[in-house]
């Protein structure tokens, strides 16, 4: 059985340390951060470590079938190992504000980046929707999509929570005081529901279980 704080997919990123924990597999990665990647129980793939980047990596999202994953950076660079394609990328390209985000489509293999206004990049996903245009009031800083690719929810570090395609919203921490900003998603699979993480090691479940917190 899978160990009780393994959450569904690699979705749960520290921004405030440049790192992104992933759980939810028998394998797990333990961190990223300028590009270099490390494993537990896992196979590795390459990094980006010890080469010259443009903007420093700032999150990571595996295939669906663990067999390869993708590193994003800060101007939109994507980075694929294993069996990830690569499928575009806004590297190089004006952004308004910086990508934080990336996440996986199971349905199709593709991938979505989102950048802290909230603007959403689809590569051989469904795009289905944004808040681009709308004034937030805190940055978005993470991103997670539900088991079908059908849809995903992004969170900005008050705890506001968006949804979009199929995700449902299940609640948010939005109206809340809280003593550390949100620093990430992940999604419950099972539930179709989510976790939200913050910055002192706190965990908000909306239609999901809470199995504890740091």
């Amino acid at each position: 059985s899978e160990e009780p704080n393994s959450i569904s997919t690699c979705a749960v990123r520290s921004s405030r340390l440049k790192t992104r924990f992933c759980a939810s597999s028998k394998s797990r990665v333990r961190g990223v951060g300028l590009g270099g990647v490390r494993f537990q129980n896992s196979r590795f793939f390459g990094s980006m470590g010890g080469q010259q980047l443009n903007a420093p990596v700032v999150d990571l999202a595996p295939t669906p079938d663990g067999r390869g994953y993708r590193l994003v950076a800060a101007d939109g660079g994507v980075f694929s190992f294993g069996d990830a394609a690569f499928l575009g990328s806004m590297g190089g390209k004006p952004l308004n504000k910086p990508v934080v985000g990336i996440a996986s489509d199971p349905a199709t293999g593709g991938y979505w980046l989102v950048a802290s206004d909230g603007g959403v990049f689809a590569y051989q996903a469904p795009f289905a929707g944004s808040a681009g245009a709308l004034t937030l009031n805190s940055p978005v800083n993470g991103m997670s999509a539900t088991p079908d690719g059908q849809g995903y929810w992004f969170v900005a570090s008050d705890g506001g929570v968006f949804a979009y395609g199929n995700a449902r919203f299940n609640g948010s921490a939005g109206a809340i005081t809280l003593a550390a900003p949100i620093t990430g998603m992940a999604a419950d699979p099972a539930t179709g529901g989510y976790w939200l993480l913050g910055a002192d090691g706190g965990v908000f479940a909306y239609g999901a279980p809470f199995l504890g917190a740091g």
